[in-house]
């Protein structure tokens, strides 16, 4: 190889350092093999740019699941371990506490809610986990602007049906329907409206009334307890301890209700990342392919920059300089292009359908920590890769090459 020779021969009057002279073979190996390693760089770049992509879309649809299901469920339920009215003290408790931002009395029961037929359409039925609420409900739960309306306005005999369950029962405002309770007990309803969450599971099965509508439905004027909407919602198994220490009510964050979903969600997330991953892997194959070839052809050279003075250090750190290029090389493209296509989907969220992934569209949440997390990955990944051959050319023996 010329070029190492030229650069050894300079190296003496230059009294160049060990770096400055691994760097300068370095890029004269990568100079020679500029195809091989464009696409050595691009193979790396599909890994990386594969993962972020991934990982951004995994982090979306879970923040969106969650986002989707806050709406119509509270942070936080406290029930009454016995039935009782309203507890006072509770509710100025409540008031005073910083970290609740809203609060009301609910109600809640499960039943068959069936629509009679009609001329041209047969009868609808479906089961329900129904909720009695007062006005409060539109600062507990975040729904849109016109379904807070109705569901602040709610009277005594009207119900509010999930998006979802409104279309398997056949029933939308304005429609008589028919309620059976847990109780066995019976009930003659209307539509005030639908609201749609975006979490298929719960606009299949929640509907609201207004809260005096279930308890004269239960023949009582008790409640089932509180449900809370916080400032900040990861605080609610906090929150729910704090309250419940002292008090007869048991307390049920939205951690506990969907916690095996968002550990599903967290372990696939996981999986996917190792799926991927293995791209990266097979790129860093690329570089080490590519520098055993350069080892293999630059035998001689190499046993001539051993035989004036070249270290094997100096020999290990050259192909390790050649092997970090390319991969910081891979990386950069690959953070540019998982980047674009976040703000792509950003831009033009991908569409679900939401009987089968709980969730219509899937936003993009792209999070410093994972792209920390890969790049450190695939900059160890690379420079492994590089090690293999390093070390074979460091260990070989000038007497044996030149003889």
């Amino acid at each position: 190889m010329p070029s190492a020779r030229s650069a050894a021969t300079q190296a003496a009057p230059q009294a160049e350092s060990p770096f400055a002279l691994a760097w300068s073979l370095a890029r004269a190996h990568l100079r020679h093999r500029r195809t091989q390693n464009v696409l050595t760089i691009l193979g790396i770049a599909v890994g990386v740019m594969a993962l972020i992509a991934a990982l951004s879309l995994t982090n979306g649809f879970t923040r969106a699941l969650v986002e989707a299901t806050l709406r119509a469920s509270p942070h936080l339920s406290l029930t009454s371990y016995t039935p009782s009215t309203r507890n006072q003290e509770l509710e100025a408790a409540l008031k005073t506490d910083p970290a609740v931002l809203a609060f009301m009395p609910f109600v809640a029961d499960k039943g068959l809610l069936t629509r009679p037929a009609s001329e041209g359409r047969r009868a609808g039925f479906d089961f329900v986990t129904l909720f009695g609420v007062t006005p409060d409900a539109v600062r507990v739960l975040q729904l849109g602007p016109e379904e807070s309306r109705v569901l602040a306005t709610l009277k005594p005999g009207q119900i509010m049906l999930g998006s979802a369950l409104s279309r398997s029962i056949g029933a939308f405002t304005g429609d008589p329907l028919r309620l059976l309770n847990s109780a066995q007990r019976r009930a003659s309803l209307s539509v005030a409206g639908v609201f749609t969450t975006g979490n298929y599971l719960i606009d299949s099965a929640y509907a609201f009334t207004d809260l005096s509508t279930l308890q004269s439905l239960q023949g009582t004027t008790n409640i089932t307890g509180y449900q809370l909407r916080l400032y900040d919602p990861n605080l609610a198994p906090a929150v729910g301890r704090q309250l419940t220490r002292a008090r007869s009510y048991s307390a049920l964050p939205w951690q506990d209700i969907y916690g095996t979903l968002l550990d599903q969600l967290s372990l696939q997330k996981k999986v996917i990342s190792f799926v991927v991953f293995l791209i990266v892997i097979v790129a860093a194959f690329g570089i080490a392919n590519v520098l055993t070839l350069a080892v293999f052809e630059k035998t001689q050279e190499i046993a001539i920059l051993r035989a004036i003075g070249a270290t094997r250090s100096l020999i290990t750190r050259v192909f390790l300089l050649e092997g970090l290029v390319l991969g910081v090389g891979g990386l950069l493209v690959g953070n540019l292009l998982g980047l674009g296509i976040s703000a792509y989907f950003t831009v033009r969220p991908f569409q679900l359908p939401g009987d089968l992934y709980f969730v219509t569209s899937l936003p993009v949440e792209v999070r410093w920590t994972d792209l920390l997390a890969v790049n450190a990955m695939g900059l160890v990944t690379t420079l492994l890769a590089a090690l293999i051959p390093a070390r074979r050319a460091a260990n070989i023996e000038p007497a044996r090459i030149i003889r």
